[in-house]
């Protein structure tokens, strides 16, 4: 039987530790036995708790890679446990733990890279990818070119491979038909939906900017832009800026996505950026059709003209163009959307992707 450890000391819950919850139930679901290193009280450990997955707590910091009772409390942990197979997400445990996992002989120390940036080419970095861990997993293609870009040997290509997030379609529809909408839309309106943190990234002023330019056209408009973030402050001054006040709705931290996907026509990721965009995922299994740009990992996941449209250039008046074409033809908008829901059920369904990751890591 293996030994499966999803190593995640991170305080607070995002998409990393959304994904080793999810995968470490998967495992568990199929027979492994699957244990959980969590900072102590963190949401994550919480939830590995309630759903009786093993956990063992750890408290790491930025410097932890420089304390040695830190790396003797890991490897006593993987040496009395019998891991066989351990997972990272961050450079920070990644470090503690990779090296740590390396140095007890752990079969399998596999990084999850989700950052589409490069990897910074030090002494430390170029042990764990050389040395310490045995696979790397990119998120996307364009995520796997970014760590390739200052770390090309073939030492390293022969360990990385690409596996896209999984979204577990049974849990998600589960939870839209529990949940009620976020919105009750008024009228003819159209709603437009997006996702993500206020950041420079996300790039929420381009919608915004995008939606002025068909409000001013005479469309009758509705955007939800959920999420929290350094940028609210800005944000919100756009909004009053453009007089769209009654136009644009700031949703803040929403915890309930399906009821939010569920009150949308369209949904729209204005980034500039995205290693793997996963709230792309989560709108195209609610069959909502995708407006994005062309960039990064967005075209692995949004077939241009099929379940979406792809922006050449992330130009304000671009992205109202896109956005234009399909809220003028619902018949076309609901189609990309049916199909974006298909896509999703062949290729980032989450047992597909378990079983890209038992295949790819020879479990």
């Amino acid at each position: 039987m293996k030994n499966i450890c999803f190593f995640n000391t991170v305080s607070f819950w995002g998409g990393g530790e959304k994904l080793h919850l999810e995968y470490a139930l998967e495992f568990k679901e199929r027979g492994y036995n699957v244990y959980m290193v969590c900072a102590p009280k963190s949401p994550l450990e919480m939830e590995a708790n309630a759903h009786k997955i093993k956990t063992h707590s750890l408290k790491l910091k930025n410097l932890s890679f420089l304390n040695p009772f830190k790396y003797r409390k890991v490897k006593r942990f993987f040496k009395n446990e019998k891991i066989d197979t351990v997972f990272f997400t961050t450079s920070q445990d990644a470090k503690v733990g990779g090296i740590s996992a390396h140095k007890v002989d752990v079969e399998r120390v596999i990084y999850l890279r989700g950052l589409a940036v490069p990897i910074k080419k030090n002494f430390i970095n170029s042990y764990l990818l050389k040395r310490a861990m045995t696979h790397l997993i990119a998120n996307s293609q364009e995520t796997k070119r970014m760590i390739l870009g200052n770390f090309n040997e073939d030492t390293i290509k022969n360990k990385t491979g690409v596996i896209y997030h999984g979204i577990d379609l049974g849990a998600y529809d589960h939870a839209a038909e529990q949940q009620k909408a976020a919105y009750i839309k008024k009228g003819n309106e159209i709603v437009i939906g997006t996702a993500g943190r206020l950041t420079e990234q996300k790039g929420q002023y381009h919608l915004i900017n995008a939606t002025k330019i068909l409000v001013d056209k005479g469309h009758d408009l509705k955007v939800l832009i959920a999420g929290t973030g350094p940028l609210a402050k800005q944000v919100k001054e756009q909004i009053i800026s453009l007089g769209l006040q009654d136009r644009i709705e700031l949703k803040g931290f929403v915890t309930e996505i399906e009821g939010f996907l569920k009150s949308i026509d369209l949904f729209v990721l204005p980034s500039l950026w995205e290693g793997f965009g996963y709230a792309i995922v989560e709108a195209m299994a609610a069959s909502k059709a995708v407006v994005a740009f062309d960039c990064s990992s967005n075209p692995e996941i949004i077939s241009d003209g099929e379940t979406g449209i792809l922006i050449k250039q992330t130009k304000a008046q671009d992205l109202a163009d896109g956005i234009e074409k399909l809220i003028s033809n619902n018949t076309l908008m609901n189609e990309m959307g049916k199909a974006g829901r298909t896509r999703v059920e062949a290729k980032f369904q989450l047992s597909v992707v378990i079983d890209e990751l038992i295949t790819f890591l020879e479990l």
